[in-house]
């Protein structure tokens, strides 16, 4: 086969992974007229849901998102100290939505599909090699050879290794299930050893035919045992009943950027970047973005006939433009708040209560904008006396 024929033959783009980075990016790509290829292992759009499905009201309008995903709107949230002291927040405005995730990823992939994706399921990726006439993905029953990859694969980082791209600063463990319940409540937060070691719990209202709530941990290790005792907590409540369905779905959390986020001829999204909220680890929003500016780069890498490092390189530039100081914030935050004694939180509860922490919450806090909360946390002489000894404990 001559040059020719195998320019013809190749994609313009391979995309690892069928979760909203990858799904959003092959939208993007091949509505820019590219040709693409994309295969997700799992064998449909959505599954298994591993995310609690809240995503910012505001990213429908800026990343053009189909919303009939869309269940319930949330506004009030209670925090819950280890002592049992809570405190409620509510937002002026609706920040937040809960979305039906399996529905968000069929429409994400059905765009794609529509703007000329190939969709491929059931196919995980054994291997991406990259050579001097391209990109070469291959899985048990096919190979794709292509002009760049797209790694949008979640936390999943053999490829990442194999590159040398390093990997997140920091890894925790989750745990979570929708589960049916009785009545509808305001999404609870709550914080201390016994739920979560190093993190935090949640629950939070998803309104179908009937009510459900989803209940998670993010902690330091044994997900499974601490969403037990969250959900021992919570459950009479909400009226969940103990089912055989309350068996959580597990995954990793990674919190931080890995170090090189492209390479030649590849870039990285979303979980598999590790470009994921410190504070939260709440993925969906950032991946977009990232896959946004990952296409706005692709775009005219592609377009030149440039697919160098030095070329893919201007994505990573971008996005630290738009997230780099918040991801760092956030990540002091994330590896103060793992230091934290169970007293450290019930002292920083009653600071709330007593001491000007609630208006500075209101000022400064936004759904998916933390750093300018962290800053004046920090430099609130109360708060930070207890955020400090505990950063030097």
């Amino acid at each position: 086969m001559g040059p020719r024929e195998r320019m013809k033959n190749m994609h313009d783009a391979v995309i690892v992974g069928g979760g909203p980075a990858g799904l959003y990016a092959g939208w993007k790509l091949a509505r820019a007229g590219f040709r693409v290829a994309l295969f997700e292992e799992h064998p449909t759009s959505g599954q298994p849901v591993h995310c609690t499905g809240v995503l910012a009201a505001d990213a429908f309008e800026e990343f053009e998102l189909p919303d009939d995903s869309v269940l319930n709107q949330l506004r009030t949230v209670q925090f819950h100290a280890p002592s049992g002291n809570t405190i409620e927040y509510a937002t002026p405005t609706v920040e937040a939505v809960v979305i039906d995730r399996a529905r968000f990823d069929r429409r994400l992939a059905e765009r794609a599909a529509l703007a000329g994706a190939e969709l491929s399921y059931g196919e995980r990726v054994t291997n991406v090699a990259v050579d001097g006439g391209g990109v070469r993905v291959t899985t048990p029953s096919t190979s794709v050879h292509a002009r760049v990859c797209v790694l949008a694969c979640g936390a999943s980082y053999a490829v990442q290794r194999k590159l040398r791209l390093g990997m997140p600063r920091l890894l925790l463990h989750s745990a979570q299930a929708e589960l049916p319940a009785r009545r509808l409540g305001d999404v609870e937060v709550h914080f201390g050893e016994r739920v979560a070691p190093r993190g935090f719990a949640w629950a939070v209202p998803v309104q179908r035919e009937r009510p459900y709530v989803r209940i998670g941990v993010m902690c330091a290790q044994h997900a499974d045992r601490h969403f037990d005792r969250m959900l021992e907590d919570i459950a009479p409540r909400w009226g969940v009943e103990r089912t055989a369905q309350c068996q959580p779905r597990q995954k990793i959390l990674p919190l931080g950027p890995i170090e090189r986020t492209f390479a030649e001829r590849v870039v990285v999204l979303g979980d598999a970047a590790g470009i994921v909220k410190p504070t939260t680890g709440g993925g969906i929003y950032y991946s977009l973005l990232s896959a946004s500016l990952a296409c706005d780069t692709l775009t005219g890498a592609l377009g030149r006939g440039d697919t160098s490092a030095a070329a893919l390189g201007e994505y990573q530039t971008q996005w630290r433009k738009r997230l780099g100081s918040e991801l760092r914030w956030q990540l002091v935050l994330r590896r103060i708040a793992q230091r934290l004694t169970d007293e450290d939180i019930d002292g920083l509860f009653a600071l709330a209560r007593t001491d000007g922490l609630m208006p500075l919450v209101r000022r400064t806090a936004a759904f998916n904008r933390h750093r300018d909360f962290i800053v004046a946390l920090l430099k609130h002489p109360p708060a930070r006396r207890v955020l400090f000894r505990a950063a030097l404990a």
